[in-house]
This record gives C-alpha cells, structure tokens and sequence, in this order.
C-alpha cells in the first residue's frame, strides 16, 4: 500500500494549472520576499452572483490591482497569481502553487452573499474551528467549489464541504503560523476600516480547505456582501476595487515591515547564560549548559493521514527515516529528527521534490509545539 495514491490533499497533491509568475530575485527566507494572492473562484465557478455582478470578476480585479501596488512599491518582492484570467483553478491546486513556489504568503480574495440583504462588512478569516454557525456556513460556501473538480471524493479524502461534521478535523489543526496570519488579518481589518471606510466585521476563524493546505502565513478575505445594494455598487466600481486593493497593499507594506523588523520567522536568538554562584563570568561548564537546554527536535512533516499505513520505506518514496504520531483521527508522519531547524529546512528542500508541500515541525519532549516556541527556548 502506497502512500502517494492517497496522501491527504490538504498537503501535497501536484498537478494541474501552473502559477503565473512575476519573477524576483532569490533573497534569504528571513524576509517576505514572495506573496502568493489568490482570486477565488473562476472560469465555470463564478462565486457570488447578483445580477450582472459576478465574484470572479471582482475579485481578480481586486487582486490583480494588489499585484500591481506591491510590485510597485516592492519590486524585489516576487508576486505569484494562481490565476491572471479568467480560468478554473481547483482548490487544491491553488495551496500548491504558493507551496511549491515557498511563499512567505497566501492571501485569497473573495466576495460574500448572504440571503439576509441587509448584511455588509469585511471580515478576514484565519484558519481553526469555526466560532459561530455564521463562520461555518462561510466556510462550506467557499469550500463547495470542491464539487465542480474531478473525482473530489478521493482528492479531498471523502471530505464533504456540506456537512457539518467534516469540520471535525479543524479541531485537530496546529498552525505554526497563526499569530503571522492573525497579524495580517488585524491589519487588513484595520485598513479597510480607516482606509476605505467599510464596516469591520472583525477577524474570525474557520475551516477553509484553501487554507488548511499551505505550509506559510495564510488568509482569505472577504470583501463586502453582493447582497447588501450599496455594498454591490461599491463593489462594482472601479474606484471601490482600487480603495480595497490599497487597503489591503497598506497591511502587507506593515506587517512586512514589523516581520522584517523581527526576522522572527528564522533567525534564532540564543540568550547568554544566567549568571549564577558558579558562573560569575559567564562560564559554565558546556556539560551544564547542554543540561539546562529542553529536549527539542526538528522534523519534517511529510503526509497527514485519516488512516495509518505501515511505516516501511516503499510506503514513503523510499524515505527510511519515517515515524509517525497520532494526533485524534489523525495520523502525521514525519521524516528524520534533526537538533537545529537548519538542518531541517535543508531536509525540507529535499523532501519537496517527493512530497509537495512538506515543512518543518519541532517537537518538546515528544510533544508538537509552534515552531516559533521551540525557537524561543533554545
């Protein structure tokens, strides 16, 4: 039995419409240096629609017009599209790209609707358990384009976006990167609050497939409402589209600036040792300073199974070096065990060229933990 017919698709299915790429220079992952934005929705899956307003086309105006500002501004930063025109894009298919290009950022841009007419406001969503029902049916909403793929069932892993307990596995979820997307999210609120003057519908949580697949910060915007009529016209306008754009621009231009200003995501502080009674000049003996230290490791995930499979080389691409922990319903496996994130990322890079979308987990004690915790304690 092979791991690859059905590694779960939230991770690491490859295939399909390429990225459109606006190219940059390399630069060190200290920096946010490549951006993924996502129009959602496309081609024979229009999104939202109210009268002759169609989401698809809002939204790639939107993001197109986001492009635009950072490259301007930024030019060193590389922008990737998942989609430039108007085409169908399935949503697996949309976290690979920012995958496999390694972006520091996902951001999808969508449009809401409601049957309640009177609804409006912008809200920003990260990725966990939906709060309210009102989170959840936003979620299944834009998680039904599944229905428009190919044999979903099997990509998707028997996922069904109208029920709600395949929502279930959201409880599981462990996001290394959700105090940077919260960041961005705050932002974004913040921006289209001050900037362009829409109601703030605040930040909220949910299960959103789109962003449970990517390995880096990642948010799905909503716009504005369809629905509501003068949230309709502002959509509709050219000057609305631009004052959303901007707005989200400003966000990314200060959260990079304040992640820039950290280098939070990979550069490792090591506080001096403490002085004590036998240590008055900092010199502790190097066996004791190995003592003081809590037992963490690094690792590569590699796939996120429903169901185990047995470890043994032919099941992972040939990979030896496999174990696995099972977290509720679910069953992670990881590749190697390594004492620096270094040494992890360097694996990370092998890894990908077999299984799309692997990235860096740390462990303390055999328990996961946020990789940015195990960097603050070592």
């Amino acid at each position: 039995m092979k791991v690859v017919p059905y590694i779960c698709a939230f991770l690491f299915i490859n295939c399909g419409l390429p990225g459109v790429v606006r190219a940059g220079p390399p630069v060190d992952e200290s920096h946010v240096r490549t951006v993924v934005i996502d129009p959602g929705h496309g081609g024979r899956d229009p999104g939202a629609v109210h009268g002759r307003a169609r989401e698809k086309d809002i939204v790639l105006d939107i993001s197109l017009r986001l492009g635009k500002y950072i490259q301007q501004n930024f030019p060193e930063v590389k922008v990737i599209y998942t989609r430039d025109r108007d085409v169908f894009v399935p949503l697996y298919r949309r976290a690979a790209i920012a995958n496999e290009n390694d972006a520091d950022l996902f951001i999808s841009i969508h449009v809401n609707a409601v049957q309640r007419g009177l609804v409006q406001g912008t809200e920003t969503y990260i990725l966990g358990q939906h709060r309210t029902k009102d989170n959840l049916e936003v979620a299944k909403k834009e998680n039904a384009v599944i229905l428009l793929e190919d044999d979903y069932r099997t990509t998707y892993e028997g996922f069904d976006p109208n029920s709600s307990e395949s929502y279930i596995m959201f409880e599981l979820v462990q996001d290394e990167y959700l105090e940077q997307s919260a960041m961005l999210a705050s932002a974004i609120q913040d921006q289209f609050r001050e900037r362009a003057k829409r109601i703030d519908r605040s930040v909220k949580q949910a299960g959103f497939l789109v962003l449970r697949q990517t390995t880096m910060p990642s948010i799905l915007v909503e716009t504005g409402f369809l629905s509501h009529p003068s949230e309709r016209n502002f959509l509709m306008s050219e000057p609305g589209r631009d004052y959303l754009a901007s707005a989200i621009y400003r966000a990314f231009r200060d959260y990079k600036k304040k992640v820039e200003a950290k280098s939070s995501f990979n550069l490792v502080t090591v506080p001096s040792a403490p002085l004590s009674p036998g240590n008055v000049n900092g010199s502790e003996s190097r066996e004791n300073q190995v003592a003081q230290k809590p037992d963490i490791i690094f690792s590569v995930q590699v796939a996120s199974l429903a169901s185990p499979v047995e470890i043994k080389p032919s099941n992972f691409n040939g990979e030896s070096e496999i174990f696995m922990q099972n977290s509720g319903k679910t069953y992670r496996y990881f590749c190697g065990k390594y004492s620096t994130i270094e040494q992890a990322k360097a694996e990370r890079k092998r890894l990908r060229s077999r299984f799309n979308g692997a990235f860096v987990v740390a462990f303390e004690n055999g328990e996961l933990i946020p990789v940015d915790v195990a960097l603050q304690k070592m």
